[in-house]
């Protein structure tokens, strides 16, 4: 970086595990070194958040837009709150994009609402073995990342229909009207 080199995705990656790793540990270590080092950390975030904020002031929408649609800078965005983006847009634009893989399978996906910090979704799977859950999980996965702000993604299930004829409609007649000769 400071030698003009980018990160790739991997890399990228890598580094953002280790400085979850890091900051675990330093969460986790006592002494006044270890909270100054954290406080540090925070401070340099707060900053950093401060330098992204004044770019989206200068930036026309076209440019918000496209720095919204980069991973990255969209979880900084969100992390600091400045995200140009509503939180509900960012959802339904996700279960649309997913919406549109899980057709080409045979399911479907729809975004029923969002209720304070829960996002509640409509998912439908079809075919043989085919299992919610797991795709559950990747539709959660994927909303929460365009959205970590939000808390959860849950299933809305519809209500089963009736397992059974009810007896008194098998037992009685529909009476049929009479017609005059």
């Amino acid at each position: 970086m400071a030698d003009g080199t980018r990160l790739d995705e991997a890399t990228l990656a890598a580094r953002l595990a280790r400085l979850d790793g890091l900051l675990d540990h330093l969460e986790e270590t006592p002494g006044p070194t270890a909270r100054e080092a954290l406080e540090a950390v925070r401070a340099l975030a707060e900053v950093y958040g401060e330098a992204l904020a004044r770019v989206l002031d200068r930036a026309d929408a076209r440019l918000s837009g496209a720095l919204a649609e980069d991973e990255l800078l969209a979880h900084l965005m969100v992390l600091h709150g400045i995200h140009p983006e509503p939180v509900r847009a960012r959802v339904a634009r996700q279960v649309e994009r997913l919406r549109g893989e899980l057709r080409e399978r045979g399911g479907d996906l729809e975004l029923v609402g969002i209720d304070g910090a829960v996002v509640r979704v409509r998912l439908t799977v079809r075919g043989c073995g085919s299992s919610s859950a797991g795709i559950l999980d990747a539709v959660r996965e994927a909303v929460l990342g365009v959205a970590p702000e939000l808390e959860a993604v849950e299933q809305v299930r519809d209500a089963p229909a009736p397992a059974f004829v009810p007896l008194d409609t098998l037992t009685h007649r529909a009476r049929q009207p009479r017609v005059a000769p």
